[in-house]
């Protein structure tokens, strides 16, 4: 990026955070968290229907999808406080109503992907869904000492009502139904979400997935005896993500899975959709696996091992 574009995007976030605080500058629920990491997230970008019923209302960093179902919609993620106004305007710009949203699902319980949850349930009503695991974060508004980048996390708004779900339970709003599907190593709690969408007489497998890097905050050994049972869910974890039936990704943070580039072609031209790609899952999978493996070789050499 050269420093022209660098600081203009710099000026459009600024704008965001301080349009967000203005929105509510006594609301504790808005309180931007970590200003300059979302300032790498929080692009702005038009909402945009990937595919079928499957729309993003969220930022050029950090993806917040929407489902849009014969009884309403359904959101995926929540981002950070500063960057749920233009969340919400993104729903609204697409016609629909902030009260139409029944439900919001969750990832991961970090403030990325979780800080503006809270004030997204308060605005439309909805109720907040997600695994065991990451519902006691949510519901305390901390990660705990348990995450990999537990050194690392901001406190986030808690949310205070959470609706716990399990691995493969399904979701039914009107015609659509989503399904549950656990994939912690990330974080313990994460959640990736699955359901069909259908356009033009094809329907694809769309899988949201929570992220799968193995990053983690100095100090932390993925090999270390203690934490051995996480680095063994991040095996199963991409074992499932390679056998989804999975035609179309979405992934928390769009650069994961080269989402940004895809929402690009998808605004040059929508045919053939650059998101229909029915190996994405398991490249995903295979990319951040490879992650894990190096990360596990350098503990390794770095303890003489």
């Amino acid at each position: 990026m050269n420093k022209v574009a660098s600081i203009a995007m710099s000026l459009a976030v600024g704008l965001l955070a301080s349009s967000a605080w203005s929105h509510g500058s006594d609301d504790p629920l808005l309180r931007p968290i970590a200003p300059e990491s979302a300032a790498r997230w929080l692009k702005p970008q038009e909402p945009a229907r990937i595919f079928g019923n499957t729309y993003l209302v969220g930022f050029g960093g950090l993806n917040v999808a929407l489902i849009r179902t014969s009884a309403g919609l359904i959101l995926i993620d929540g981002s950070v406080p500063q960057g749920v106004p233009a969340v919400e305007d993104n729903i609204r710009k697409l016609g629909f109503d902030l009260k139409d949203v029944k439900l919001i699902l969750s990832t991961e319980p970090h403030f990325d992907h979780a800080g503006g949850l809270a004030a997204l349930a308060r605005d439309t009503g909805a109720v907040v869904v997600a695994s065991a695991a990451a519902a006691q974060v949510l519901r305390r508004g901390r990660s705990g000492a348990d995450d990999p980048q537990a050194a690392w996390l901001e406190p986030f708004p808690a949310v205070k009502k959470v609706r716990v779900v399990r691995d493969g339970e399904r979701i039914r709003l009107g015609d659509t139904i989503v399904t549950a599907r656990a994939t912690p190593g990330h974080t313990f709690g994460s959640m990736g979400w699955t359901w069909r969408s259908c356009e033009a007489g094809r329907c694809a497998a769309t899988v949201f997935a929570a992220s799968l890097n193995p990053v983690a905050a100095d100090g932390y050994r993925f090999s270390d005896p203690a934490h051995a049972g996480l680095t063994r869910a991040f095996r199963r974890t991409f074992e499932i993500v390679r056998t989804l039936p999975c035609d179309l990704l979405l992934t928390a943070h769009p650069d994961q899975s080269g989402g940004d580039s895809k929402f690009e072609s998808l605004r040059r031209q929508r045919a053939p959709n650059p998101f229909l790609d029915p190996r994405a899952c398991m490249a995903l999978a295979d990319k951040y696996e490879k992650l894990l493996d190096g990360r596990l070789a350098e503990e390794a050499t770095s303890s003489g091992q």
